[in-house]
């Protein structure tokens, strides 16, 4: 570069770059790809009337692109096992089982606490949006009850498990970023993790008692009855649930985890229709699913999945992480968060600082692993200065990163999410309760000491 970037100047640009997203996503509804690409426009131009050259603007660029290489190669299987899923009736049959077992009153609190208790065996938020999540989504939408609320119970769910898990990559990421024992490091995050568990839980609870369903016995029975015609619904499709759960034991990565399971769910399908052919099958993993039951909110809820479906997601992320790449390359985030970390004086105000830390990352980049590895390595030595344990740091690293990214709509987890389930990252926003809650609950935890852990003596 030919010049540092000043304070002052990397304020400003973070200020332009969040008007300009939150009036084109949340003022006029555009979708994220648009706004993000106008900001990445905006930047280059600065850097060229700075004088930066082509190949540093390239650089900071494929820099930015080259961290989400594995999220986005994720994305597509998930894509692909959707379709596959509905074909060899799995989310079909979850849907049957739930409906037989889940009661309209507790509904809410039940998916909060399925997807809360899965993806905690399973470490992995997005594997539980796009399968178990999908399959309660459609149960709420089907039940007539408010699909942002269902969103959020889902999400919540997912995130919890995600962050509690000892397999969640974030949650390894934010361990080994503040250099602590992973196993402390849950531990340790009990202190927030739980309360906020616990208060969405209450939440949902009294919000899923007070909402009305607008389904009646008869419309669900006609749902059930169209499901058991239309798909495989049985219990053999349990097989492919517990294969996630024997694949997160073993440890084994989610890409050949999912490669796997999209093996075994289209023998499924070949096993219960011998006759489909292979254009078929190639079909549901390129374009998804298309439902053709007749009845039009069973078609709406399984017509999805496939490759084609997550082209729109992985849009946004190469946009979303290319601007990252040049804000990084060009220092701007760098010198906006350093000068912070230098000026707080209690244990409160450091806490506070790394929290909007971790989230302002999550607005300007939208990627939740850099809303951990920023704001880790701006704070560690200052929260040591101020006498606070490398568990305080990683326990605030989660709290205010990885859980926030899933409430931006240009954000890598808030896109995907969205694009999964149906809903709007603005309208499912007020629903996601424990993402909401997360960083409150650490920011009174610096100010009271609650939980603070802190150097020893």
């Amino acid at each position: 570069m030919t010049k540092q970037v000043s304070f002052k100047e990397a304020i400003i640009i973070l200020i332009l770059m969040l008007a300009v997203l939150g009036t084109g996503v949340i003022k006029f509804g555009l979708s994220p790809q648009t706004p993000v690409l106008l900001v990445i426009g905006l930047l280059i131009l600065w850097a060229k009337i700075r004088k930066n050259s082509w190949d540093e603007i390239h650089s900071g660029i494929i820099d930015g692109v080259k961290n989400g290489i594995v999220p986005i190669f994720i994305f597509i299987l998930i894509g692909a096992l959707i379709g596959i899923w509905i074909a060899a009736g799995i989310i079909p049959s979850m849907m049957v089982a739930g409906f037989n077992l889940i009661s309209v009153r507790w509904f809410i609190p039940s998916v909060f606490l399925v997807c809360a208790v899965v993806g905690t065996s399973i470490g992995s938020a997005f594997t539980i949006i796009s399968t178990i999540g999908i399959a309660l989504f459609g149960m709420g939408t089907t039940l007539g009850i408010n699909p942002a609320l269902v969103a959020g119970a889902v999400i919540s769910g997912a995130i919890f498990g995600d962050k509690t898990s000892p397999l969640s990559d974030s949650t390894n990421l934010a361990a080994a970023i503040a250099e602590d024992d992973l196993f402390a490091h849950i531990k340790n995050l009990m202190w927030t993790t739980i309360p906020a568990f616990l208060i969405s839980l209450i939440l949902y609870t009294i919000i899923g008692h007070s909402v009305s369903s607008t389904a009646t016995i008869g419309n669900v029975q006609e749902t059930v009855h169209v499901l058991t015609t239309n798909f495989n619904v049985s219990w053999w499709a349990i097989v492919p649930i517990a294969l996630l759960f024997v694949c997160a034991f073993m440890k084994i990565p989610a890409i050949f985890t999912l490669i796997l399971n999209i093996v075994v769910s289209t023998a499924m399908v070949f096993i219960h229709n011998p006759k489909t052919s292979i254009s078929a099958i190639a079909g549901y993993i390129d374009n998804g699913f298309v439902s053709k039951t007749g009845h039009a909110s069973v078609d709406a809820l399984l017509t999805r999945g496939g490759i084609a479906s997550m082209m729109g997601t992985i849009s946004l992320i190469f946009l979303t992480l290319s601007l990252g790449g040049l804000l990084m390359k060009f220092g701007v985030i760098q010198t906006a968060m350093t000068p912070l970390s230098k000026k707080l004086k209690t244990p409160g105000s450091v806490v506070t600082a790394a929290i909007l830390s971790g989230i302002g990352v999550n607005v300007f980049v939208g990627e939740q692993y850099l809303s951990v590895i920023l704001p880790g390595k701006a704070f560690k030595q200052t929260f040591n200065d101020h006498g606070l344990d490398n568990l305080a740091l990683s326990r605030v690293l989660e709290d205010g990163g990885t859980v926030i990214n899933y409430l931006v709509p240009w954000g890598v987890a808030g896109a995907f999410a969205a694009n999964t389930l149906g809903v709007s990252t603005m309208a499912l926003l007020p629903f996601c309760f424990f993402s909401l809650l997360s960083p409150i609950l650490s920011i009174l935890s610096g100010f009271t000491g609650i939980g603070l852990k802190r150097l020893k003596a």
